[in-house]
């Protein structure tokens, strides 16, 4: 046996194995099955790699498979495209308006007029790489795959400036794989044609800003310095470098301008500032900052103390359509796009930054698409309504005055003038054939016509009130409405008052809309409000966006569906000359609406048609509630408030139909009116201020003729139509009692107050009517009321007469005492009719209050031949006059006569005479001051019988004192109740010195006295225009 050790045996089996070559063998076997296996692997991987690459290649290569291969020319002349080349044209198809100027304004400018700072910026925050890559950087494209593949909440994006470039100036800004792929294919060719220098002063010049301070979209930085700061690119300081580089990202959340150029809230002001820190922190890690200039840059502001204001612009040969066409175009255009990409407007509304780069698209293709844009506007046309306001504004055009503050904070006045907008549109199409969009379109680029939301004024009754009432068959023109004291029916229930500040009581629909009167109007809306007229009506005439509901500004609540005062036109926010026009035109059209246009059609520079205007027609109204509002609108021009015009007209055989409006405090004046071919409008207003004392209604109106005329004379086929309205049939005429509008009643033919009106056959009255009755009645101020029970009988008119219905009355809730004195207007037949007691209404009120004294004696009492004659009694409630004669100074007096006049024949001789005022109520007052007739003998003994036949006088006056020319004495008259028969009853009391009440008062006769032309019908024109426009409203906005 051996004696080594175990372990001695196995070195030497190790060693016998490593010297055999047995270890070698299997180590080589060994390694020779794992680097095969590591090389199988790597083979396998460069596989995948070339067969990922080949992929990749192959689908890079087919999203750019489309995309030409552009030369280095086409490439330049793309890049530098800044122009604008789309063309409108007037309708004619060839005279242009001009070239599209975009709302993207840009000014180019040489990279070496950009401040170094900018510069810096810029690269600083959008391309860290940009000296060093060819177009694109594989690492941010790269990182940008892994984000997307994997869903990364965290989207750093990885285009370079170059890649930037070409999406703004060659592409689009579509989200796509094959836009993308585009982008860096583009991206690397323009590197190999364009310089470092060359690319960043391009891209400077064409990336989107935000907005400046006139709220335009601006592009480059030139631009971008001038709009936010006021200063050049090469002026800007580090941090307003800094603020302007930071844009880009997001122009429009980070811009400080809204798009009406009213600088941000401070709170959203932050955003921008926050994107300013962000650069400026980018710069200092980049070392084009020091740490000092990095800390005082961080504390610049952006408030409206660094930002600049708001600056004139010019907009070319017709600015006011150089605005208002590329406006509209672009918002087609937009549209075409989102069809394209199958973009609906409820995409938009839930992606505000595919809002934005619709916006982009839109306005590029606008700017610089090559585009023919067919307007309807006529440039004859339009150049002769230009020309009627130059003339008018050279005629002492007034100025107002608003109150301003300079840069000391001291208040200053400045100067604005009166403005106006107006406009044509055909009724059967929509076309508008022209406008005027202000006194100057360049003092506030502001179009008058088409963007500024006013309130409508009575222009609101026919399209509110009126039309829906008889479409409704709420009312027809026949209807009656009581126009007497009336508040509106929601807090704090304030008054409706008429322009007049005065009521006409019993007034026809027709006569209300033809004077305008604002009570009727309130009134009838009210009685239609609850069946949704501004959604029925109004949103079908394209207002829906103008109407506010349950909207909440200032902590206060508006609702234009549920305010009473819409029936005045007292909008919250106000609608357009356009869109009150093109509302009117409806009627024109017999009640269906079709939307007011400007662009006809749209083609692309090789002549394919991406857009046309299609009619559309939208029912509104019957066709015979359009007749019926277009004939009563025709009497606001032949006896109403608008009856000055027709005598302006040079075609006046014309069938106009139409209606004016004033606004509350007199900011606004309107004129519209239709006829069987077209709507034209006429505005006139202040933004601020009012229009008090300019006779703002006749200088509406005129300018109103002035357009009519000047556009007759050159389309007379489009203005002066061969025919008038027709009668769409369905209509009769009818005749009706004026104080109900229910079918005449004999009693109401006998007292005259028949008339007879158009109406919708369905809703033509078939009631008789009720309202009125015999009775007895007196005269008081000249109105006949129904005599009371202790009205004495001598003053009753003989005969008997008609008097109101006390159940009508209460039944329309006439019973008031403030209704009942305007119940009854004071013309014509209706001085037939009175008023009954209070009692016999059921109510404590009275349309003659008892104040339960005596009546004021009358005065001045004098003779003339064989007549007694005096000034009435001061007092209200007076019925007649008693006269009394004594024979002798001092003597008793005799009832001699009464009279419901104011003198009365006498045939006693000479004496002393004397007069009694006598109430409703039975009261009679003390004697006046007396008269002399002749030469009256001594004092006459005391007569039991004289003394004692004028007991039953029950007067309560205790003494008199006036102004008589005799010595009697009137020491305790107690009055007198005489006899129905005029019995001569003698006074027992002693007179002396009795000279009458001191009062001279007398009666204005209570008629109205509101300044209006043409109130009585007659169409006659006072040529006062504060009554002009008799009705319009002073209180629309009184109620919300």
């Amino acid at each position: 046996m051996s004696n080594k050790p175990e372990n001695g045996r196995k070195k030497l089996d190790l060693r016998s194995l490593w010297e055999s070559g047995t270890i070698q063998k299997n180590g080589r076997i060994t390694y020779d099955v794992v680097w095969n296996v590591i090389l199988f692997f790597i083979i396998i991987g460069v596989i995948g790699l070339f067969f990922a690459g080949g992929v990749g290649a192959g689908y890079f290569a087919s999203l750019v498979k489309d995309e030409e291969v552009r030369s280095e020319e086409q490439m330049k002349e793309t890049i530098y495209n800044y122009s604008e080349t789309s063309t409108m044209l007037f309708n004619d198809g060839e005279t242009e308006i001009g070239d599209v100027r975009s709302d993207l304004y840009r000014e180019e400018v040489q990279l070496d007029q950009i401040s170094e700072d900018l510069r810096n910026a810029v690269i600083a925050t959008e391309d860290e790489y940009f000296g060093e890559h060819k177009g694109v950087v594989p690492k941010a494209v790269m990182r940008a795959v892994v984000q997307e593949v994997t869903n990364s909440s965290v989207k750093t994006g990885g285009s370079t400036l170059t890649q930037q470039l070409v999406k703004n100036q060659i592409l689009t800004n579509e989200v796509s794989f094959e836009r993308k792929a585009k982008e860096m294919l583009l991206a690397l060719r323009i590197e190999r044609f364009l310089d470092k220098d060359e690319i960043l002063e391009a891209y400077l010049n064409i990336v989107p800003f935000g907005r400046n301070a006139n709220g335009q979209n601006v592009a480059g930085v030139q631009t971008a310095a001038q709009g936010i700061f006021g200063v050049d690119a090469k002026d800007l300081t580090l941090a307003q470098s800094a603020y302007i580089a930071g844009l880009p990202q997001s122009p429009f959340g980070y811009t400080p301008f809204y798009n009406d150029g009213t600088i941000k809230e401070p709170e959203n002001l932050e955003a921008g500032i926050d994107r300013m820190h962000e650069v400026l922190e980018r710069m200092h890690e980049a070392g084009y900052i020091t740490q000092a200039e990095y800390d005082e840059a961080m504390k610049f502001e952006i408030n409206e103390d660094t930002l600049t204001d708001p600056k004139a612009t010019v907009l070319g040969t017709y600015p006011a359509i150089n605005q208002e066409v590329q406006g509209r175009a672009k918002a087609l255009i937009k549209e075409h796009l989102m069809k394209e990409n199958g973009h609906t407007e409820e995409d938009l509304a839930e992606d505000e930054a595919l809002t934005e780069e619709y916006d982009t698209m839109a306005e590029r293709e606008l700017s610089s698409g090559g585009y023919q844009i067919h307007t309807t506007l006529d440039k004859e046309v339009y150049d002769a309504m230009q020309k009627v306001r130059d003339t008018y504004t050279e005629r002492n055009w007034p100025w107002g005055q608003k109150t301003v503050f300079d840069s000391d904070g001291q208040k200053e006045k400045e100067e604005i003038p009166l403005q106006l907008g107006s406009i044509i549109i055909e009724n059967s199409t929509g076309k508008i054939y022209g406008f005027i969009g202000g006194y100057d379109f360049e003092l506030e680029n502001m179009n008058h016509a088409t963007q500024a939301d006013r309130s409508n004024g009575s222009t609101m009754k026919p399209l509110l009130v009126y039309g829906p009432s008889f479409d409704m068959g709420e009312a027809q023109p026949g209807s009656v409405i009581a126009d007497v004291p009336y508040n509106y029916q929601a807090p704090p229930y304030k008054e409706v008052r008429n322009f007049s500040r005065n009521h006409r009581g019993f007034v026809s629909a027709r006569y209300a809309l033809a004077q305008s009167y604002n009570v009727p109007a309130v009134k009838q809306y009210n009685k239609i409000k609850n069946k949704n007229p501004v959604e029925k009506y109004l949103e079908k005439m394209g207002m829906e966006d103008n109407l506010l509901k349950n909207v909440t500004i200032n902590g206060q609540v508006y609702n234009d569906y549920e305010a009473e005062s819409m029936a005045l036109g007292g909008l919250t926010k106000g609608i357009t000359v356009e869109q009150n026009v093109n509302a009117y035109a409806t009627f024109g059209n017999m009640g269906k609406f079709v939307d007011a246009y400007m662009i006809e059609k749209i083609e692309t520079k090789d002549g394919e048609t991406i857009y046309e205007h299609e009619v559309e027609e939208t029912d509104v109204y019957s066709p015979q509630a359009a007749y019926l509002t277009i004939d009563v609108m025709r009497d606001v021009l032949e006896y109403g408030t608008g009856s000055r015009i027709r005598g302006m007209l040079y075609n006046r055989g014309v069938d106009w139909a139409g209606k004016t409006g004033t606004s509350q405090s007199t900011r606004d004046s309107w004129f519209v009116a239709t006829n069987p071919n077209v709507t034209v409008g006429m505005w006139t207003g202040f933004a601020e201020g009012n229009m008090q004392h300019l006779n703002y209604n006749s200088r509406t109106q005129g300018l109103w003729a002035d357009v009519v005329n000047a556009v007759s004379e050159l389309r007379p086929e489009l203005m002066v139509p061969d025919n008038d309205f027709q009668s769409p049939g369905g209509l009769v005429t009818r005749s009706y009692c004026a104080t109900s509008g229910l079918l005449a009643s004999d009693l109401c033919s006998s007292v005259g107050l028949v008339e007879s009106d158009l109406y919708d056959a369905d809703y033509a009255p078939t009631e008789v009517d009720d309202s009125l009755i015999s009775g007895d009645f007196v005269r008081v101020k000249d109105q006949l009321v129904v005599a009371g029970p202790n009205t004495p009988g001598e003053f009753i008119i003989d005969g008997g007469g008609v008097t109101l219905s006390p159940e009508f009355l209460e039944e329309n809730g006439y019973t008031s005492s403030e209704v009942l004195k305007e119940l009854l207007p004071n013309s014509g037949a209706w001085s037939k009719v009175a008023l009954p007691s209070t009692e016999s209404i059921g109510s404590t009120a009275s349309s003659i209050d008892n104040d339960g004294k005596a009546p004021a004696a009358p005065s001045s009492v004098s003779a003339s031949g064989s007549a007694i004659s005096w000034t009435p009694s001061s007092s209200s409630d007076v019925v007649g006059y008693r006269v009394y004669r004594a024979s002798t100074p001092g003597g008793s007096f005799s009832f001699i006569g009464n009279t419901t006049d104011n003198s009365l024949g006498f045939s006693g001789g000479s004496g002393i005479y004397a007069v009694r005022a006598v109430d409703y109520f039975g009261q009679s007052s003390g004697l006046s001051g007396t008269t002399t007739v002749g030469n009256p003998g001594a004092p006459e003994p005391s007569d039991d019988e004289e003394t004692s036949s004028d007991n039953s006088d029950s007067g309560n006056d205790s003494s008199d004192n006036g102004n008589g020319n005799s010595n009697d004495s009137d020491e305790n008259d107690s009055g007198e109740n005489e006899s129905d028969d005029g019995s001569s009853d003698e006074d027992d009391e002693s007179e002396n010195n009795d000279s009458g009440d001191s009062e001279t008062g007398g009666d204005n006769s209570g008629g109205d006295s509101d300044g209006e032309s043409s109130g009585d019908g007659s169409g006659n024109d006072s040529g006062n225009d504060s009554g002009n426009d008799s009705g319009e409203s002073d209180s629309e906005a009184d109620s919300q």
